[in-house]
């Protein structure tokens, strides 16, 4: 583990608080871990044990936190064995947390119109990137999201206008809709109210509907798959906004000491290899895609 990271990731024995189970093999975990809850950001993950029996832990974005009541909560889908053992995990038991890890999104005041783009599994840090900003006046952030499977939660048509948006595209997250944070969802799984096509060309309409004024004013922020964010990075680069991603990597400790999650980033001294546990998993999407 790297010196800047000592003393910043906790390790403490989590309790399952409430399980719930979504459509296609989706859960949504909280588990009471204060350590991990006071000092978790929009971007960090938790490195959890799924069981006893398996020995590679398996990291997970942190979806929500809460410092005060010391829960974190975190949304995954079903890929394998360590996350089906996960699965089974009921209320009252012992999970062995570590975490949190990574570095988070960066948010400017130069920048304040912010455009949390989440596809599948990326959707956890755009929620909590969305509750941090509608703490603070000065964002507007609008929140897109993709999936070719059920959404995580019963979606409903927004009461918020969102200008830019094709029409006929109104389906929202419930949750942020409750946050008063505007937001809009895409599909080419013909859900009803969902944008008919990949979140990046939603974007690409909003995008394109704001005055130049408006645009110099927008920062977007994006989780998903690769294809995805290669997707973003060339959707920024093409309207002339800033961009920061988070990469997705197969990790073995997640605390930076075996260098098994390594990418090359450019920087202005060229080209390096970066741990996406500990130099990310937040890093700007020109310098990893451009």
């Amino acid at each position: 583990m790297s010196r800047a990271d000592r003393g910043t990731i906790f390790l403490e024995a989590g309790t399952v608080l409430s399980h719930l189970a979504y459509d296609a093999e989706q859960f949504v975990l909280r588990l009471a871990a204060p350590k991990c809850a006071a000092h978790a950001r929009p971007g960090s993950f938790a490195h959890l044990t799924c069981d006893a029996a398996i020995p590679m832990r398996r990291p997970l974005s942190i979806m929500r936190a809460d410092a005060q009541a010391g829960w974190i909560e975190i949304l995954y889908k079903v890929v394998g064995p360590g996350l089906h053992a996960l699965a089974a995990r009921k209320a009252g038991d012992t999970i062995s947390v570590l975490g949190p890890i990574g570095q988070p999104f960066r948010v400017s005041p130069e920048r304040p119109r912010t455009l949390l783009i989440g596809g599948g599994v990326g959707i956890p840090p755009m929620v909590f990137l969305a509750e941090t900003l509608k703490a603070d006046a000065r964002y507007k952030p609008l929140v897109l999201m993709g999936s070719e499977v059920p959404f995580p939660f019963r979606t409903r048509p927004s009461s918020i206008l969102v200008g830019g948006v094709p029409e006929g595209s109104i389906a929202c997250m419930p949750l942020l809709e409750e946050w008063r944070v505007p937001s809009r969802l895409a599909s080419k799984s013909d859900f009803p109210g969902c944008f008919p096509g990949f979140v990046t060309e939603l974007a690409d309409h909003w995008l394109s509907s704001l005055a130049p004024a408006h645009l110099r004013e927008v920062e977007i922020f994006a989780c998903g798959p690769t294809p995805m964010l290669k997707a973003t990075a060339a959707l920024a680069r093409r309207h002339g906004v800033k961009a920061q991603v988070s990469l997705e990597e197969f990790m073995a400790c997640a605390v930076g000491g075996c260098a098994g999650c390594t990418v090359e980033v450019k920087t202005p001294a060229g080209p390096a290899m970066k741990r996406v546990c500990v130099d990310g998993p937040v890093f700007d999407a020109e310098a990893v895609f451009g």
